[in-house]
């Protein structure tokens, strides 16, 4: 059987947003693998550079198509697929930026978990299986947490709603249980979204889009409907603020309801959230460049996980950064940030050999691809992030999750 390289071959197809977007297949021999790459639309400024054609809005991506046949293609062919860290070190190597904006971060990922895809076939394991071979990361759960993002505002829904995601995050043992508990949630809560608010309009990540100021109308709804259908000890609330799209950088003060709030009054809002709504964690509460903020704040509020997205970009950099401030306990894993599989698998590394728990996560334009389905079950992550059960691109993740957790 051939185990090396023997051709890589790139296409644009479309992601769920109908946006252009990258599909990478790689070959060795007869076998082969995809990786269908997603696209965020709340990005953080230290991520990987995504290559498209002209500037800005989402234009095609023939030019990362380009560089994946003109140059990626030509310094992979004949090596072994299953050397990950070779094939991504020549990548790093050819692109020679700190944020991929040679070769495209999109360009990529996409050959390097294509990759990974390939060398798992060839080796006659599962995607999951292959995974543990190419780095050993500390456990957190059996069973990842499912974080179902049911209320969608920010750069994620256009409405008033300055928070971007309202989750709901079962705390039972299955993957199964945990997407029953999510429907019957969802479904209630669509209804009584209605009911309350007309018609209602989906966001980028399946959840609804609300359009209301007050960012406490969607939790209080959330527990109503947790409350009536008798899940309040089976259920956890969490935010993604994504604070840093309210965050007027030259006064130094976030907006929104409205007002002007303090990196001190935003903490002490989240104080009294976390004390009238049973928490899991709380993702980017605060702007981005803001480490000693997220410390405070970790510090204050010691028994939720404050986790870093745009803070920390799955950047082992802007890792080190964050334990050294001690300013946070859990970091969002997106492989698309980082631009290679290897450059990922050691900031999780890093992040669990520190006590820290990963939560891997989808992106808003996303695709049919479940590798992140694989990759949290891998490792044994805390949790995932992949949007409110509906949409089939969101939904094929968490299918693939039960099929592996209960095989």
């Amino acid at each position: 059987m051939d185990k090396k390289i023997t051709d890589i071959k790139a296409e644009q197809i479309l992601d769920s947003r109908g946006n252009p977007t990258l599909k990478v297949t790689v070959f060795a021999g007869e076998i082969s693998g995809s990786f269908e790459v997603p696209s965020g639309a709340s990005t953080g400024k230290y991520e990987a550079c995504e290559l498209r054609d002209g500037e800005g809005g989402k234009s095609g991506v023939s030019l990362a198509i380009n560089k994946i046949e003109s140059i990626i293609k030509p310094a992979l062919l004949g090596m072994a697929v299953t050397s990950q860290k070779q094939i991504d070190d020549t990548m790093l190597k050819l692109d020679g930026t700190t944020q991929k904006t040679n070769l495209g971060g999109n360009s990529m990922i996409g050959v390097s978990i294509a990759c990974v895809k390939t060398a798992a076939q060839v080796m006659g394991m599962e995607v999951y299986e292959y995974l543990r071979t190419l780095a050993e990361i500390a456990p957190s759960r059996h069973e990842p947490f499912l974080y179902f993002n049911l209320i969608n505002g920010g750069k994620h829904a256009k409405s008033h709603l300055a928070f971007q995601e309202y989750h709901i995050v079962p705390q039972v043992l299955t993957s199964a249980e945990s997407v029953e508990i999510s429907k019957n949630i969802q479904n209630r809560l669509d209804v009584e979204l209605e009911n309350e608010f007309g018609a209602i309009t989906k966001g980028d990540e399946g959840g609804v889009a609300l359009d209301v100021e007050d960012i406490m109308v969607p939790l209080n709804l959330m527990k109503k409907v947790v409350d009536e259908l008798g899940y309040r000890d089976k259920v956890k609330f969490a935010l993604d603020v994504a604070a840093s799209s309210f965050y007027d950088h030259e006064n130094g003060i976030y907006k929104f309801m409205g007002k002007d709030w303090t990196r001190d009054e935003m903490i002490n809002l989240y104080e009294k959230i976390c004390t009238d709504f049973l928490m899991i964690s709380i993702e980017d509460p605060l702007d981005e460049e803001d480490f000693e903020g997220f410390a405070k704040m970790h510090s204050k509020i010691p028994n939720i996980k404050i986790i870093g997205d745009d803070l920390t970009v799955t950047n082992i950099n802007r890792l080190k950064i964050a334990i050294e401030k001690k300013s946070m306990n859990g970091i969002l894993i997106k492989p698309n940030q980082i631009g290679t599989l290897s450059e990922m698998l050691d900031t999780m590394k890093l992040a669990r050999d520190n006590d820290i728990d990963c939560i891997v996560s989808h992106r808003s334009g996303e695709t049919m691809d479940d590798f992140i389905g694989d990759l949290v079950c891998a490792f044994h992550c805390f949790g995932i992030k992949a949007g409110a059960l509906g949409p089939k691109e969101r939904n094929v993740k968490y299918d693939r999750i039960i099929k592996i957790t209960s095989a």
